[in-house]
Order: structure tokens, then C-alpha cells, then sequence
């Protein structure tokens, strides 16, 4: 055992060792990586010099050691098994070479453990010394560790043989490997290193995913492509960068945010395809910036020349029979598409390039949740069918959190998708800004480091490096089902776009771009001179390409674009808001409610839960035996249930919803003694796929998480997806995700989105960051417009479809039940943003009962149309069609009306009526004028709990006003506004201070004079 520990105690030793990184210290203003700063005197890297042995030796390596390591080889000669079977690997090399007699001394020992460290040192530091900046201007140190001189290894070394010892590892350290001269040695070692691809991998701790790579690295002999494959790339590379030479030729001025500098991504991205195709993927979800994503869209995802050329010319509009929608439009380089395409071993990969709006990297958990739900309806269990691939610019992937918000769900359960590619285009310069000013790590792929994955730094001038690393990243994630990243330092030709003037803020970089060959003259060169390929194959391919480019831009001219490009099959037959479309009915029938509803709220006789929780089930039992005092957790509880039975997929996530912020869900329940979790909604169907329903605790993302559930609600829309805030005051930390994918993402892109957001609001006293869910902001990006009352047709109202998106502040369970099954039941797809309750989830009086959820006569939720959403609820007084007697009306939203309708029955206001808008948008003109018609004689007041410049006035207002012009019952100055005074903060800190502004509010509304207005709490 103690010759096993020494043993051990050396390969851990040289492992600690070469972790150490010995450098020199770089200036101040070069001490980041791909920077443009010279030193003002450059200086020559100082010459290694030959370090005593003396210096290395730390306590294994001194006198007594060596002893030691005599006496344990006499051991080995006598008895070879009684030492461990790496001494006597070790032992029976050396013996091979030396004989016994000769004996170990210390040094030979020494020498073998200090090679042992150099290899050590290359796979932790080799990328640094390798050439990765196609300008050849960057400034970095060379580590000393790296140079055999550090070792106290001379000239005359280079030709002796060493053995490296068996340490069970792969590559230089495998037990394979025949004894080496040292320079045999350095030379592979230099080429598997420091060449054109720098390898992080040895912060991974994980031996097998390290064994892998160095199995791929440290090859025998370097990567090598036939003549054949290189012709290949050839003509991918001369595609890329013809592209970007024919558009700067035909629209010089335009901003097209070109890949000239990077054109080599091309290559790389359509051979990792190749690849990806023949190791089982066929779907890949791509999401980029702008910056080469035209040549994206053109040459890797085949999107038509002739539209893109189009779209140049100023495009068209897509044309259709019937139904025309074609939404706002976007600029050419922030559009998507998808289509098929075949690989170069004859399979057939689908591609699909998410729209992405200008910020830069919000596209990337879109990216990630949609690959997730692709996985699900694929049953792609494995999660080998269907893979994401971002593409990041160096700036972006080190400065913008959404990055590692999405990085950090990679190997989250409900959110994993198996593992992304990253590929990052390193400019070497953001916008104008330069790396030491952009980030503070040494790389801008740092980040990643934090989830062991490994990063691909390569020469974006090498294509066969690119491709190389390109394949070897596709090969990884198929394996590991992990992130990774591909890192292609190359450079940005001219500026920020085409008409950006560079010399401006980089000019010492702008020299030497101007003077810089492309990577295909590289490439070509190189293929030349090797004999690879002939002057007059190149001018052939040349030909070919420009023939093509020339023929799809005469197309263009003519080219009209036929139809809507949905995103998949799922969405055949689904309507665009200039469709007409049908309401449907979302009643379900009593005896589907009762078997749910029973089986929502059991728990299997062997669980034990939480006392209280245990509790909570049983009165929900007694919800659907009786059938009355249903609270808004059964009534979300059975819209799941029922839309599930109905086949329909059913998502929710967020920060807590398993059991909800407020602890009133509780869809997963917790076993008290052996900590097994049960959801009863996993259950509401025999042998129900356990993903069908998906509730799900998430990181404490709203960025990220949001983003992932909106790419995933746009893949199918039979699904019912939500995403839940803690606090909706929180859900401004996904601003980006509201402002430009959810709520304009169908007029700019035509995709659909059925997402649900439940958003907590309500003022309760807990201050101005647990109050507000800023309902104003989500009205004010609302596109219905406040001065034109739409077509109101009962039964083919399409109001609602040609409006963006739903809010809605609900105020009973029935109607919960029912907005959520709406957005299933109807033919067309819109995003729906609820203001949820807080204390409405106990609330003595926000009960409903069972009867409303039915679809049978005879119950107040029951009219002619059956049971449906009620975009309002009428004064619940029993008020006929006209009311003459009533003095004022008074319209809300939400929880306050419960505060209300308590405060008018305390002070006996029977001349009041109190109605409430459940869907603030689209506004519902034909309801509010019915009770402007019942109530002929009232004076009109809107009430809310928000201050005066927050909460639903500012867009209630024009819009009610609208309506009452129609009827001649005033304008908007006969409106009169009760609620709080105008604030900065959505609400008081001081809880008496609430109270009281609470207190005056609901007083103000029932007070028996006519109201001033304003009247402000």
C-alpha cells in the first residue's frame, strides 16, 4: 500500500504542478487577451534560460526520495508484483533500456517526472502559446511552464528517449505510447497544442470527458483531410465569401452586417452539420446576431438567393388568395426561417434560424426552449435528435447575463436540452470597444468555464482548423450531451456595418485588416502550392458561384413571396388575425369535472404529506364533492387536468410554482418521511406520459426562463404553456423578452405564441417591490387602437386576433378556468398576460362554484353561447336591463373590487353598481357599452388601487371614453378617476401609510356626493 500511495502521490503531484501557471507580468494595458493596444516600446519575449534542478525539488523529488525510489525498485526485481502495476510499467521501460544492474538513479526518475509535467503543462496551458489571431497582433505571454528549459532539459536532450510512465490516462499519458525522443515529444506536442486551435479542457472535472478529448488531440499524427474533402471546404469558403462580395458589389451603401473576416464560420457550421446528421441529429434550432447572418440564412440554411435578394431591393409583401397579414416586417438581417437540406453523407437535416431583434443575445434561451419542446414532441428522450447551436460575437458572450442565464439551465431536468454549441465570432473589437475595456477575464468565453465545458479556440484564418474544430465540438455533444464551445478569433474587415468608419477608434488594427489576404486566398494559396488543387479548378468553382449569384438576382426582381413561412407542421391550418375565426365554448361537461377533480385531490393512502398540506386536500376533495367554494387553485388545478385529458400539453414554470410563492398550489407534495414527491396531475390519465404535464421550480432567472418558455410555446401550439413571476413586480427583469419577442414578435416575424404570464399583483402592504406587476406597461404596448371601435359581432368577434396580445386581472376561479382553456380552444394563437391574485387565493368571497365550469343549463355562468371567459362580469345585484335609479357606475379591475362591493354593502350604497373588466385588452367596447346603456343615468367613475400614472387609467380612459361617445354620454373629461395620487414608487413602504390611502380610495368610490375629479387617494 505505501509504494500504491507513492505511486499515487506522484501523478498528483505533477497534476498540482503544471496547474501552476509561470508567467511573466504583463504591462497594465496588455494584460487582456485580443486586444488592440501596442506597448509603446515593444519588447522582445526574454529567452528562457535552463532552470537548476535544485528548483523543482519539492519533497518527493529530494535526496531521501530518490533513495526511496532505489529501494522500491530492488523491491520490484525481486518480486515484480509486489509493487503497484504503475511501478512496475515504470520499472519493467526502464529496465528495458538500462538493464538491472544499472539501477534508477534519482536523476533518470526526476527527468521522466519533470516530462510528465511538461505534457501536463501544454494541456493546461498549450493554448496560450498557440496562434490564434489571424492579424498576429495580439500581445500575450508564453507561459514558462511550456518551454523543456523550465525542466532543466539542454540541446542535448532533444534527441534522447524518455518514457512518459502508465498513469491511466489518454493520449501522451496512455500506456499505449512507445518511448519517445524528447523532441518527437515537443514537436507533437506543439502541433497538438500550440497550433491553430487552442484546447481549455482541463478545468473539467470529470477524468472520462478529459481522457476523451486528449484522445482526439494527442493523436499519433496530426488531422489530416484527403484531397477530395479539402476541395469541399474550398468551395463552402469560396461560397461564403463570394456572397459577401456580390451584396457589397450590388448594394454598396446598405447595412448588411457582413462576415467579411469570419467567412471561414460558413465551412465550419455546414461541415459540423455534416457531422451532427451522420451521428443521429436531425433537427438543429440555430440562433445568431446580425452579424453574418445573411450569409447564414443563404449559404447554411438555404433560404432562397432570390428572396434575400429581394428583401435588398426593399422586398414585397407576401401575397395570399385570402387572409392577408404580413404584420410590421423587420429588417433583412434580423428575419428567420427553416428549411431542410441535405449533408454532404446524404442525409437530409432540418434547420431552423429563430428571428432575433438587435439585442444581441436574447435570442439564446428562445433558442434553448424550443429545441426542449422539439424533444418532446419527437419523443426524443435521449435528446440526440434535436440539438440548439448559438452563435455569439466575443463582446456579447462576455458581457450580457442573459449569456449565463442560459448557460446555467443546461443541465437543469426540465430544461435541459442535451447539450448546446456555442460558436463565438471574435471579432477581436466590440462595436468600437476593445476586449480590455469589454470584459475582465483573459477570454471572452470565460463564463462557460463555470459549467466544465470544454472551448474550442481556433485561428479564424485556418479553415481546416475551424472545420476541425467544428466536428470536434458536434462529436462532443453527441457524446456528452453538453455545452460547448467553438471560439473563431477572426476579425471584422470593415466597421460595426459596412458604412461604420473603424480607423476612427482601432486604427492600428485597420492597417493591418487592409493589407490582411481572406482566409480563402490563404486557403487557395495553400491548396495550390501543395498541389491539392490547380489554378484552373478554382476558376471554375469561382464561375459557378458568381454564374448562380447573378441568375438568383435577376430572380429577385419578379420574386413575390407566396405565403406565410410558419415554423412547422404543427401550426397547418391556424389562422393569421385577418382569418376569421370562430369563439368557442370552454365549458367542460360535470362528470369530466367530478373524475378529475377527484383525482387532482387525492393522495395515495401510502404518502404522507405535510399535516397542513394533507389538510389542504381534503377541503379540496370537498370542493368537488359539493361542488361549491371552489378557490382559485382547484379552479387552475382543473383547467390543467382538463386540457390534458383532451391531449393537450400542459407546461408551467417559474421561480416556485411547484408549491407557489404563496403556498397555495401545491401541484407537488412532498412525502414527510421518506421526502418521495407526488403530483397528483401526473395522474389524471391511465399510463400518462409523466412530461405530458411539466411543473417546474426554476433558476432564479426572469430573463433566461421566460425566454426558454417562449421558444418553446412557439413550437406547437397544442400546449398550454406558462411561465409565473414570483412577484410580478419582478418580471421587468425579462423586459427585453416583453418588448421585443412577446408582445411585437408576430407583427415583426409572424410567429404566434400562445405563452400564458401570470404576473402577482395587487397592493396588500407589502411595499413598492411586492405590489405592482407595472400593468401598465403591458397596456401600453398594446396595439388596439383607442379612437375606432372594431366589428363586435357576438360569435365572429375578431377583435381579439388582430390585437397583439390578452391582459386580462381576473377576479373568480370560474373565469381563471376559463381564460386559460381559451387560449387552446380558439384557431389562432396570442400571448396572454394575467395580473394573478395574491390575497384572492383565500379570500372568503372569491369562490366559485363547480356549476360555472360546466357546459349544462340553469347556472349564472351559463348564457346562450354556453360558458365562456366573461370579459366582464356585470354588477352582481340582480340589475335588470335598465336601471334608471342608479346614480353612479363604477368600473374596476381586480382584487379592489371585493373591497368595494364590501364597502358598498357597509354603507348601503343600493344605488351604486359596481362592474368589473376581467380582459382590459383588447377593451371590450360592446360590454361596456351594454352597461352604460343599463346604467343611463349614473355618473362614470373608474376605480383602481394603482397610483394615477400606473394601473389601467391611462388606456381605460380614451378607450372608455370612445365608447361613450357613441352613446353621447360625455367624453373623456366626464370620466372620473379614483384611485392615488401620481408616484415614482408603485406604493408605500409604510404599512399604515397603505392602509390609509387603501382605506380613502374604496371610501371615495362609495361615497354618496358626486365625485370630483380627479379624486386621489
Amino acid at each position: 500500500m505505501a509504494w500504491f500511495r507513492a505511486g499515487s502521490s506522484l501523478a498528483k503531484f505533477a497534476y498540482r504542478y503544471a496547474a501552476r501557471t509561470h508567467v511573466r507580468v504583463l504591462p497594465s494595458g496588455s494584460r487582456c487577451f485580443h486586444t488592440t493596444i501596442f506597448k509603446s516600446k515593444p519588447e522582445s519575449a526574454p529567452v528562457p534560460r535552463s532552470v537548476p534542478l535544485s528548483r523543482l525539488s519539492d519533497s518527493f523529488l529530494d535526496g531521501t526520495s530518490s533513495v526511496y525510489l532505489e529501494e522500491l525498485q530492488r523491491a520490484w526485481e525481486t518480486d515484480p508484483n509486489s509493487v503497484d502495476e504503475s511501478w512496475d510499467n515504470f520499472f519493467k521501460n526502464f529496465v528495458g533500456q538500462s538493464g538491472p544492474s544499472s539501477g534508477i538513479s534519482g536523476q533518470t526518475i526526476q527527468e521522466s517526472m519533470k516530462l510528465l509535467m511538461l505534457v501536463r503543462a501544454h494541456q493546461f496551458h498549450g493554448h496560450m502559446k498557440a496562434n490564434l489571431d489571424p492579424l498576429g497582433i495580439e500581445q500575450r505571454e508564453i507561459p514558462d511552464d511550456l518551454d523543456p528549459a523550465f525542466y532543466g532539459f539542454s540541446e542535448a536532450d532533444l534527441d534522447r528517449e524518455f518514457f512518459l510512465g502508465v498513469w491511466k490516462m489518454s493520449g501522451f499519458l496512455s500506456d499505449n505510447r512507445p518511448v519517445q525522443t524528447l523532441r518527437a515529444i515537443m514537436t507533437r506536442l506543439e502541433q497538438a497544442y500550440c497550433g491553430s486551435i487552442g484546447y481549455e479542457y482541463m478545468h473539467i472535472a470529470n477524468r472520462e470527458k478529459c481522457n476523451w478529448l486528449r484522445d482526439k488531440i494527442e493523436t499519433p499524427t496530426p488531422m489530416q483531410y484527403s484531397s477530395q474533402r479539402r476541395q469541399v471546404i474550398l468551395d463552402r469558403l469560396i461560397w461564403s465569401t463570394q456572397f459577401e462580395n456580390f451584396l457589397a458589389t450590388k448594394w454598396t451603401a446598405a447595412k448588411r452586417f457582413g462576415l467579411e473576416g469570419g467567412e471561414t464560420l460558413i465551412p465550419g457550421m455546414k461541415e459540423m452539420f455534416d457531422r451532427s446528421a451522420d451521428l443521429g441529429v436531425e433537427n438543429i434550432v440555430i440562433g445568431m446576431s446580425h452579424r453574418g447572418r445573411l450569409n447564414v440564412l443563404g449559404n447554411v440554411v438555404r433560404k432562397p438567393l432570390r428572396q434575400i435578394f429581394n428583401e435588398f431591393s426593399g422586398g414585397t409583401k407576401p401575397v395570399e388568395d385570402e387572409g392577408l397579414y404580413t404584420g410590421t416586417g423587420d429588417v433583412k438581417y434580423h428575419l428567420g426561417t427553416s428549411y431542410d437540406r441535405p449533408t454532404r453523407g446524404g442525409k437530409h437535416i432540418h434547420l431552423s434560424l429563430v428571428a432575433n431583434p438587435s439585442h444581441l443575445e436574447a435570442v439564446d434561451p428562445v433558442v434553448i426552449g424550443k429545441t426542449r419542446a422539439k424533444q418532446y414532441y419527437s419523443n426524443d428522450v435521449d435528446r440526440t435528435k434535436n440539438m440548439g447551436i448559438l452563435i455569439h460575437g466575443d463582446g456579447s458572450f462576455a458581457g450580457q447575463g442573459v449569456v449565463y442565464e442560459t448557460l446555467h439551465m443546461s443541465a437543469l431536468p426540465n430544461y435541459t436540452t442535451g447539450g448546446t454549441i456555442h460558436i463565438v465570432v471574435n471579432n477581436q473589437v466590440a462595436f468600437t470597444t476593445d476586449p480590455k475595456s469589454g470584459r475582465s477575464s483573459q477570454y471572452c468565453t470565460d463564463v462557460a468555464k463555470a459549467l466544465d465545458a470544454p472551448i474550442f479556440h481556433v485561428n479564424g484564418d485556418d479553415v481546416e482548423a475551424v472545420v476541425h474544430a467544428c466536428e470536434l465540438a458536434a462529436e462532443w455533444r453527441q457524446t456528452f450531451h453538453s455545452d460547448v464551445v467553438v471560439d473563431i478569433t477572426c476579425y471584422r474587415r470593415f466597421g460595426h456595418n459596412e458604412i461604420d468608419e473603424p480607423f476612427f477608434t482601432q486604427p492600428k488594427m485597420y492597417k493591418v485588416i487592409r493589407n490582411h489576404p481572406s482566409a480563402v486566398e490563404i486557403y487557395k494559396k495553400q491548396l495550390m502550392e501543395t498541389g491539392q488543387v490547380t489554378k484552373e479548378v478554382i476558376e471554375k468553382m469561382q464561375n459557378k458561384v458568381l454564374s448562380i449569384l447573378n441568375d438568383e438576382f435577376v430572380a429577385s426582381k419578379d420574386y413575390v413571396t407566396q405565403k406565410r413561412d410558419w415554423l412547422s407542421n404543427y401550426w397547418s391550418g391556424f389562422k393569421s388575425p385577418e382569418q376569421l375565426s370562430r369563439i368557442r365554448n370552454t365549458g367542460v361537461q360535470p362528470e369530466l369535472l367530478k373524475d378529475v377533480g377527484k383525482k387532482i385531490t387525492t393522495v395515495p393512502e401510502n404518502f404522507k404529506p405535510h399535516r397542513a398540506v394533507k389538510k389542504i386536500f381534503a377541503d379540496r376533495f370537498k370542493m368537488i364533492e359539493t361542488g361549491e367554494g371552489v378557490d382559485w387553485a382547484v379552479a387552475e388545478a382543473l383547467a390543467f387536468a382538463t386540457l390534458l385529458v383532451e391531449g393537450n400539453h400542459v407546461r408551467l414554470s417559474g421561480q416556485d410554482v411547484e408549491r407557489g410563492t404563496f403556498s397555495h398550489r401545491h401541484s407537488v407534495i412532498h412525502d414527510q418521511e421518506t421526502g418521495e414527491r407526488y403530483c397528483p396531475l401526473d395522474h389524471v390519465m391511465t399510463n400518462q406520459n409523466q412530461e405530458m404535464f411539466t411543473v417546474s421550480n426554476s433558476s432564479l432567472s426572469e430573463f433566461g426562463v421566460l425566454g426558454f418558455e417562449l421558444g418553446y410555446s412557439m413550437e406547437n401550439p397544442n400546449s398550454l404553456v406558462l411561465w409565473e413571476a414570483q412577484f410580478g413586480d419582478f418580471s421587468n427583469g425579462a423586459q427585453v423578452m416583453f418588448d421585443q419577442f412577446l408582445s411585437s414578435g408576430e407583427a415583426k416575424w409572424l410567429r404566434q405564441s400562445g405563452l400564458v404570464v401570470l404576473l402577482p399583483h395587487g397592493y396588500d402592504g407589502q411595499g413598492p417591490e411586492h405590489s405592482s406587476a407595472r400593468l401598465e406597461r403591458f397596456l401600453q404596448m398594446s396595439e388596439d387602437n383607442p379612437f375606432v371601435i372594431p366589428e363586435m359581432e357576438p360569435t365572429l368577434r375578431t377583435q381579439i386576433q388582430t390585437c397583439n396580445w390578452q391582459v386580462v386581472n381576473v377576479t373568480t376561479p370560474a373565469n381563471y378556468f376559463h381564460v386559460l382553456r381559451r387560449q387552446l380552444h380558439r384557431e389562432f394563437r396570442k400571448p396572454l398576460i394575467v395580473m394573478s391574485p395574491k390575497n384572492l387565493l383565500r379570500h372568503k368571497e372569491c369562490k366559485s362554484n363547480l356549476s360555472e365550469f360546466d357546459d349544462s343549463e340553469g347556472h349564472p355562468g351559463y348564457d346562450k353561447q354556453g360558458t365562456r371567459f366573461k370579459r366582464l362580469i356585470k354588477d352582481q345585484n340582480g340589475h335588470s336591463d335598465l336601471e334608471t335609479g342608479i346614480r353612479r357606475l363604477v368600473l374596476c379591475s381586480g382584487k379592489v373590487y371585493y373591497e368595494l362591493d364590501e364597502q358598498r354593502k357597509s354603507a348601503d350604497g343600493k344605488d351604486i353598481a359596481i362592474c368589473r373588466v376581467e380582459q382590459l385588452c383588447p377593451f371590450p367596447y360592446d360590454l361596456i357599452q351594454r352597461e352604460l346603456k343599463r346604467y343611463p343615468n349614473a355618473e362614470i367613475v373608474w376605480c383602481q388601487e394603482e397610483p394615477m400614472n400606473m394601473g389601467a387609467f391611462t388606456y381605460i380612459a380614451p378607450r372608455l371614453a370612445t365608447a361613450m361617445k357613441v352613446l353621447e354620454r360625455g367624453n373623456i373629461e366626464d370620466i372620473k378617476y379614483v384611485g392615488r395620487a401620481p408616484s415614482a414608487a408603485t406604493a408605500t413602504g409604510f404599512h399604515g401609510a397603505h392602509v390609509k390611502e387603501q382605506s380613502d380610495l374604496v371610501k371615495t368610490a362609495m361615497q354618496p356626493d358626486p365625485i370630483t375629479s380627479p379624486s386621489l387617494a
